[in-house]
């Protein structure tokens, strides 16, 4: 095999392997001396995530884990439902303008924080100006660039202006980051318990360890159904697995697609798969050689047998993707390029005669290396990458990383080709586009600049009626389709394991699964 395996330097790794040795002990029935007390309280949901949360404003960060606990603690004008659908959250409705460009939210009556501060208009005024401050450099900004203005609209309503039409936004409002935060109190962050507008609040965060999340008093509806919400940061999918199995916990957001079948066999009743909006993909770093060529590019993307990855190495139910927005965002047919239809013999001529047009043969073999981070699965993709392009010449060394150095890098734009994908944030096709943007900043991880497809997304994104904006917009992911700074290899399904405890989980597009809706069920 013409590649191999680069693990990162750490000087203090063995430290970090001792102590995550420990947290393991007390998670894991494998490997430890004795197993640990499988029965959970009566009063406390214990929910698995596959990384800690980085921080605890929601305008600092995009990563997954931080995302769902601040939406256990925070709540918008709108929110998620247990189907992953907008509806009111802290405002009662909402109305639009004809023209889509004004939005009429009245707010719930007699609406406080935790703490009993009176939450008004002018709270989310106040969340949108710090979160469109650069100074917040805030790195979901972008996400809301089709709000012009959040303000007051009279004593107990707020309108939100808009740039241009935008028919996702009860979906975009839920986000945390623009939600009903505590800016009144000048250290919020740390305090203990944090202030909440949400159905929860946050009385605890040991690093690496648990976040604890108590009920709010003063929500404004009935008290959720489960007074207490541990969650817990487990990287180990493995671990993960024996933790829920064994009844260390009640859910886990993710188990290794290698699992699948001895789960089946093992514990049916735990599985739960769905379809998921969410395209994993690898970033090429077009702002330097060799992937600046689009040519290379595009060879390489002929050359992956996407049925193969989808459908023999991973196999879960995940759908082979050439495009970029998954179908289970949009309910659609995903975009499907001619060269798909052709034999893998034939786009492996094609994607030769491209390599030889760059410059690249038997006397100058393409070399680079392939970046991911720790996970048995992206480790299977990248070697399996290599295998299917070594019959090219291609020669790849792989570089192996923890998660938040992985990202880091790909941030600074300090890799050549990266393991990447994009979750949606709501059920829309510039949601998956324009984080391909120069003006996405740091999550445009491929440094992609395209005129021609940045003409096409503004025109798409200035088309009110909704067939002609569907139209435009797959109109524009072929376009970046076709230049490649990402090579997409599949659609995303959630894989999730619910313990027999809980009750009021529902399966959605979204992967979204409130605290506040799920419930123990009484002891059989």
């Amino acid at each position: 095999m013409a590649f191999r395996i680069i693990r990162s330097g750490d000087p203090d790794g063995h430290k970090r392997a001792a102590a995550r040795g420990l947290f393991l002990c007390a998670l894991s029935l494998a490997g430890c001396s004795s197993p640990p007390d499988a029965s959970l309280p009566p009063d406390t949901l214990v929910r698995l995530a596959d990384d800690d949360i980085k921080g605890v404003d929601p305008q600092l960060y995009s990563d997954l884990a931080t995302g769902r606990i601040a939406s256990d603690q925070f709540e918008g004008l709108t929110r998620l439902s247990a189907k992953g659908l907008a509806e009111p959250g802290l405002a009662s409705g909402w109305r639009a303008s004809g023209d889509g460009l004004s939005w009429h939210f009245p707010l719930r009556a007699g609406l406080t924080f935790s703490d009993g501060e009176a939450i008004t208009p002018a709270t989310f005024a106040q969340s949108f100006a710090r979160l469109r401050d650069k100074t917040t450099a805030s790195p979901v900004a972008e996400l809301f660039a089709a709000i012009a203005a959040v303000e007051p609209g009279g004593a107990n309503a707020v309108v939100v202006r808009l740039h241009y039409p935008f028919p996702q936004l009860p979906e975009l409002l839920a986000h945390p980051a623009i939600a009903a935060l505590p800016l009144h109190r000048t250290n919020w962050v740390a305090d203990r318990p944090m202030v909440a507008s949400g159905a929860y609040r946050l009385t605890e965060w040991r690093l690496n360890d648990q976040v604890r999340l108590e009920r709010n008093p003063r929500w404004h509806e009935t008290p959720p159904p489960t007074p207490v919400i541990l969650w817990k940061p487990v990287s180990d999918g493995l671990t993960a697995v024996r933790t829920v199995q064994s009844g260390g916990a009640d859910l886990s957001g993710e188990f290794p697609a290698s699992r699948l079948p001895s789960l089946r066999a093992s514990s049916p009743k735990l599985v739960r798969i769905a379809p998921y909006r969410g395209t994993y993909y690898f970033a090429f770093n077009t702002r330097r050689p060799p992937f600046n060529d689009v040519r290379i590019r595009q060879a390489l993307s002929l050359a992956v047998n996407r049925d193969w990855l989808a459908n023999r190495l991973i196999a879960t139910g995940v759908q082979p993707a050439w495009g970029i927005v998954p179908p289970a965002a949009t309910k659609g047919a995903p975009l499907i390029p001619p060269e798909a239809s052709l034999p893998l013999s034939a786009r492996q001529g094609r994607a030769r005669a491209l390599l030889r047009a760059a410059g690249y043969g038997p006397a100058k073999p393409l070399r680079f290396e392939i970046r991911f981070n720790s996970d048995a699965d992206h480790r299977r993709v990248a070697v399996a990458l290599a295998a299917m392009w070594k019959p090219l010449g291609v020669e790849v060394t792989l570089l192996n990383s923890e998660a938040s150095l992985h990202f880091a890098s790909l941030r600074r734009g300090d890799f050549a080709l990266a393991r990447s994908g994009w979750i949606g944030d709501m059920s829309a096709p510039e949601n998956f586009l324009g984080i391909h943007r120069p003006q996405a900043g740091a999550v445009n991880y491929s440094g992609y600049d395209s005129t021609t497809f940045q003409s096409a997304y503004d025109a798409a994104l200035r088309e009110a009626d909704p067939a002609r904006r569907r139209d435009a917009m797959r109109r524009a992911e072929t376009i970046i389709a076709g230049d490649v700074p990402i090579l997409p290899l599949w659609y995303y399904v959630s894989k999730a394991l619910v313990g027999d405890r809980i009750g009021g989980w529902v399966d959605n597009a979204a992967n979204v699964h409130p605290s506040r809706t799920l419930w123990l069920k009484a002891p059989q």
